[in-house]
């Protein structure tokens, strides 16, 4: 656990916090315990909205005025682990401690070789709860750690860290090659990723509306690069809560399965019921999800109408009708 971790860092100095100034904790997760920092001078930094809004819940800040240390929580994603301490580094001033901090299916060990090789002076190696955890000393940004956007097949702009960050998921085209010419109305793509459904909904003119529900900061930034139709409303939102200003008559979507590091089918069932929730009594959902997912179960007492319409030997294609309500 990374509260084990990181209580050991304090206890035997490998982690000595500067007296005073902000304590920046960039992606932390629900889960993750923090209570062995001074609370008044953390600020937790993150893009991923559930991640958000539960340490805002916390009372923790969310912007930071002046750091003078910090803790990088490393995703799976090596190009986003380095984005995430160049953001550190960027925030402090040189000297500063940096405690990076993951699970060995993190990549800690591959990250820290990475800095060595970049001549960042680093502490202590940490290993505990199946992780490790070693300071590193804040200066220049190695080059190339940085994030920047990255263009995509098909015109997209994509980030470092977002799902699919190297082009379009056959899940999502498989989708987007299905919808029907007559899809029309007030449209969702709950999980709207970096915007390549979106796009291909709003190529049909009957759409009046699109909501784009993305719980990803960064994908959600790229998909209002991506996507510029006016009809286009974007909304940082945790798509399994996300109540609509007014019912919509289509949900598109490519729902994800994983809640955070960890696999959690459930995460699509959530999607399924949101969805369910947010439709006409006339309304139709259509996803792609992947062929083992067990979703009929789910959609069957849901809908008047579910058929597969599709896919191949990965992914199957769904369409949901007629919403039902109980009463």
């Amino acid at each position: 656990m990374r509260s084990a971790r990181l209580e050991m860092a304090l206890e035997n100095g490998a982690f000595v916090l500067p007296p005073d100034g902000d304590i920046v904790v960039l992606g932390p997760q629900v889960g993750d315990d923090l209570t062995m920092l001074p609370k008044a001078r953390v600020v937790t930094l993150t893009g991923f909205k559930p991640d958000f809004d539960h340490f805002q819940r916390l009372g923790y800040r969310m912007e930071t005025t002046g750091a003078t240390a910090a803790v990088v929580c490393l995703p799976r994603a090596k190009a986003e682990a380095l984005a995430l301490i160049a953001q550190a580094f960027s925030l402090l001033p040189a000297g500063a401690p940096v405690l990076v901090d993951g699970q060995k299916t993190d990549g800690p060990e591959t990250v820290l070789k990475l800095a060595c090789a970049a001549g960042i002076p680093h502490g202590e190696v940490i290993s505990k709860a199946h992780g490790k955890a070693y300071v590193l000393t804040a200066g220049p940004v190695p080059a190339g750690w940085a994030a920047k956007p990255q263009a995509v097949e098909g015109g997209f702009v994509t980030r470092p860290g977002v799902f699919s960050a190297d082009g379009p998921d056959r899940g999502s085209v498989l989708l987007a090659a299905a919808l029907p010419e007559k899809i029309k109305g007030h449209v969702a793509d709950l999980g709207a990723g970096w915007g390549y459904l979106s796009r291909a909904i709003l190529a049909h003119d009957g759409v009046k509306s699109l909501d784009l529900v993305e719980a990803d900061r960064d994908a959600l930034d790229c998909a209002r690069e991506n996507v510029t139709d006016p009809r286009a409303v974007f909304h940082w939102a945790d798509a399994t809560g996300f109540k609509p200003s007014r019912p919509w008559d289509v949900v598109v979507m490519n729902p994800p399965f994983h809640t955070s590091r960890a696999a959690d089918p459930d995460l699509g069932a959530a999607f399924i019921r949101a969805a369910h929730r947010g439709l006409l009594p006339s309304g139709s959902l259509w996803l792609v999800a992947n062929r083992h997912l067990p979703y009929d179960r789910i959609l069957t007492p849901l809908f008047r109408s579910v058929e597969e319409i599709g896919g191949d030997a990965a992914f199957r294609l769904i369409r949901a009708a007629f919403p039902l309500r109980s009463r």
